[in-house]
């Protein structure tokens, strides 16, 4: 058998090659996949842990460190220096400063991190200038964008503690500004971290000055001749019990923080890896199919095989060794085509300013074994049920024509009840799921619907294609009946090339419906948390020069004033209120429903601060201003009636003449400000940048906020997820139209008498084309429009059980891109049956009936 497996693959060539392609790029996507992945773990080991590469050791506070473990790690390293083999321990510390940066408004709060105190410890590598010797001198990272020479304003945020029995006789002045000058940069390389913020080193002593507190953590050099791992284990017997404190070496430490940073990474290759093991499915389908199609049309061949001698067994054992071999030469060309599109990707992404690295490629052995083992598998698996079939063909089927199964069998009424039997209830509780916040349960009986679907497929599609087969007729004449006709004369056939499609088109159509559901309800969150376009927050008061300012704006429509104070009801529970003129607030609030503007006497609550509160609707909060000095309130209490607004994410909102009843001396501290309807994402971008100008040439301590801002980076992140997921499920599209385009090719072979007749009787070679091009448009067409359908009811209900247990949802059907995707499938089915109809078209007639 193993020669005659040998010749068949010999004279079938062509259909070796469309089996294989599935499998190639499935396991091409997977592979990728994991190669990235690696790679971008040893980018981030890289990069991350740069702080740990010089040391040996590592002594910091453990996972349940308490507050004894800062002494006790600051009074280790005097102990740890004098421990045989230590060379070098570097004590590091790090604070927080308002920086000042230079050509820039406003400014921001920055961590300034210690060089340490053992120069022989220090990671940090200049790329211009110098490191700083002496106070009054920083290093700033490369992505600051500031060159050496250049002078920074920097003000310590170290807290001026006053003893409560004996208040200050006068208020503590604000801390000084001062001016230290950059005498270099670091270049942090690919450290993914390192464009959240500018990093700023300075010298400990300078630290310490600024208000740094204890030791963070503590980096020791072994000396020469001591491991790692022995320098660790004399560390950890220094180490004070109950302390909290852990050592590790400065791999495992490097090793750690890479890890923590890669967790949202690793989701992210989880979730990759579920498109390839779609991928895979559609993959092993669309070979299933194709085996099922060729076998058909070889049960002659089986037959007569059967008659010279062949048993059962062998038979079948032919069949899957035919499948063996293409699954391993797949399987090999998509580990290699796996490895190159890694390598593309890491070469696209070492050009860009990506978050993480990816400057070197590594393509772990296990990714290789994965690849080889899951292509193999599933094309051998995926020819089991075909080569089961073939066992079954009688000698004396070679003497008589064949007919198709019918698909009104018992084993297809068995597939349709237990098809109706998993889909009826799983949908059900995937909808009450969703509708709850299920998350876990939603997953778990929409896979089970899905797979009910799946099992009905068989008689539910063509009889969709059927139905639809109908108005072909009138529209593309003789052809398209005739196309009608052969798609419902062969449903099995019809079947097993639409579900194919039907998955690829119903994942993608479920993404981008669940893509523009997130994205509106994101937008009515934030709306509600921020309910004008840009807020803007004063923590020394905004004047009315400030408010005429921003009112002068152009792009600005209104503004209204806000009073924020802190207040504490009757039980004591303390809270910030914030205070607005209602009628003022009505022009600026663009989402009323969601954050109600209050009436007088009358205080609105989040859901949230209700409970906290322990009030309901209806019910009365007794108010009175905080004094800030833990003295019990004494000021006028102030009774307002409760709104609960299920929606608002702001905690309590009262009219400012209330709240000033309360506080007489509040003052307004921000400003919530409408921009004019019809403006650009550009402009509203360079509005926001106009109205931070104004408050902050004003208040630099201020800070400028808004639905605007947030809005458009929503935007950006779910329109690049959006992509990023589309294009991956174009994988399984593309391999689904592989299968479409395997299976008309074979059943032009399969019916290649018949189209001899058709063109004998007088049909032309355009005609015949029509009609392949017509019943291919016909299953593509109602697979994408069943995918979609599918689709939407899916993408619907996981983005309710996403987000439905967090915030109200709100549901969007891009109805524009949910008809593209049915036309594109229509039209890439089309595109598919060209091939096929060119060569039917050239076969002669004469030739075609001979055969």
């Amino acid at each position: 058998m193993f020669r005659t497996t040998a010749a068949q693959l010999r004279a079938h060539v062509a259909r070796v090659l469309a089996s294989c392609l599935a499998i190639v790029i499935a396991v091409a996507f997977v592979v990728a996949t994991l190669a990235l992945n690696a790679s971008a773990k040893a980018g981030v080991l890289q990069a991350v842990g740069a702080q740990y590469t010089a040391s040996d050791v590592v002594v910091g506070p453990g996972e349940e460190a308490g507050e004894e473990a800062a002494a006790a790690l600051g009074a280790l390293a005097g102990p740890l220096a004098a421990t045989p083999g230590v060379a070098a321990v570097s004590a590091d510390r790090s604070t927080t400063v308002q920086v000042r940066w230079p050509e820039r408004t406003g400014s921001t709060y920055t961590t300034v991190q210690g060089l340490g105190t053992a120069e022989a410890l220090r990671w940090q590598r200049p790329a211009a200038g110098r490191l700083p010797t002496a106070p009054g001198e920083v290093a700033v990272s490369t992505r600051a964008g500031v060159e050496p020479g250049a002078v920074l304003s920097v003000t310590a945020l170290t807290p001026v503690d006053a003893p409560a029995a004996e208040p200050a006789a006068e208020p503590a002045a604000e801390p000084a500004a001062e001016q230290v000058r950059v005498v270099g940069t670091v270049d942090l390389g690919g450290d993914p971290t390192a464009g959240i913020a500018p990093r700023v080193f300075a010298t400990d002593a300078q630290v310490l000055a600024w208000g740094a507190g204890d030791v963070e953590q503590l980096r020791l050099a072994a000396a020469d001749g001591t491991s790692a791992e022995q320098l660790l284990e004399r560390v950890g017997a220094l180490l004070p019990a109950g302390a909290g404190l852990s050592a590790l070496t400065g791999a495992q430490a490097a090793q750690q923080v890479a890890d923590a940073f890669t967790g949202d990474a690793q989701s992210l290759t989880s979730v990759l890896l579920v498109f390839g093991a779609v991928a895979v499915l559609v993959a092993g389908l669309v070979i299933a199919n194709t085996f099922a199609v060729v076998l058909a049309q070889r049960t002659r061949e089986m037959a007569l095989l059967r008659c010279v001698g062949a048993t059962r067994g062998q038979v079948g054992r032919g069949v899957l060794l035919e499948a063996l071999v293409v699954g391993v030469l797949a399987s090999a060309v998509g580990v290699a085509a796996g490895a190159g599109l890694a390598a593309a990707v890491a070469a696209v992404v070492a050009r860009t300013d990506a978050p993480i690295a990816l400057d070197v490629l590594v393509v772990p052995p296990v990714a290789v074994v994965v690849g080889l083992v899951l292509g193999t598998l599933v094309t051998v698996a995926a020819a089991a049920a075909p080569a089961r079939a073939a066992t079954r063909v009688a000698p004396l089927a070679a003497l008589r024509p064949s007919a198709p199964a019918a698909v009104r069998s018992r084993a297809g009424l068995v597939r349709l009840v237990l098809g109706l039997a998993v889909l009826v209830p799983s949908t059900v509780a995937m909808a009450l799921s969703a509708r709850s916040g299920s998350l876990t349960p939603a997953v778990g009986a929409g896979a089970l619907s899905f797979l009910g679907f799946l099992l009905i497929a068989q008689r539910l599609v063509p009889a969709v294609v059927a139905l639809a087969g109908a108005p072909f007729g009138r529209l593309g004449g003789v052809p398209a009946r005739l196309a009608a006709g052969n798609a419902s004369r062969n449903p099995r056939r019809t079947a097993a090339t639409a579900t194919a499609l039907v998955i690829g088109v119903t994942l993608t159509t479920a993404m981008v419906v669940g893509a523009a559901s997130t994205r509106a309800s994101a937008a009515d969150a934030i709306e509600a948390a921020y309910p004008t376009d840009v807020v803007v927050q004063g923590p020394d008061g905004v004047g009315a020069e400030v408010l005429d300012a921003l009112r002068g704006l152009e792009q600005v429509a209104a503004v209204a004033a806000v009073d924020d104070v802190q207040v504490v009801d009757a039980a004591g529970n303390g809270f910030p209120l914030t205070g607005v003129d209602p009628a003022a607030a009505r022009e600026v609030v663009r989402s009323q429903q969601r954050s109600p503007v209050p009436a007088q006497g009358q205080v609105v609550l989040s859901t949230s601060a209700a409970a906290t509160l322990g009030v309901g609707d209806g019910g009365r909060l007794q108010v009175r201003a905080d004094p800030g000095t833990g003295e019990p309130a004494t000021g006028p209490q102030v009774e307002l009636v409760v709104r609960v607004a299920a929606g608002t994410e702001q905690f309590a909102v009262a009219t400012a003449a209330d709240v000033r009843r309360a506080a007489p001396d509040a003052r307004p501290t921000g400003a919530w400000v409408r921009l004019r309807e019809g403006l650009s994402a550009e402009q509203e971008g360079a509005a926001v940048d106009a109205v931070t100008d104004v408050v902050a040439g004003a208040l630099p301590a201020s800070d400028v906020s808004g639905v605007v801002a947030l809005r458009s980076s929503l935007d950006q992140l779910l329109t690049t997820m959006l992509l990023i997921v589309t294009g991956l499920l174009a994988v399984a599209v593309v391999i689904a139209l592989i299968g479409v385009g395997n299976t008309l090719a074979l059943s032009v072979v399969e019916r290649r008498q018949e189209s001899g007749l058709l063109r004998a009787l007088g049909l032309t070679r355009g005609q015949l084309r029509a009609l392949l091009a017509w019943e291919a448009l016909l299953v593509a067409g109602v697979a994408g429009v069943v995918g979609v359908v599918l689709g939407t009811g899916y993408g619907l209900a996981g983005t309710s059980s996403v987000l439905a247990a967090e915030a109200p949802v709100v549901l969007d059907v891009p109805w524009l891109q949910v008809a593209g995707i049915v036309v594109v499938a229509a039209l890439a089915g089309v595109l598919a049956s060209v091939l096929p109809a060119r060569r039917a078209a050239n076969t002669p007639p004469v030739a075609a009936i001979a055969d």
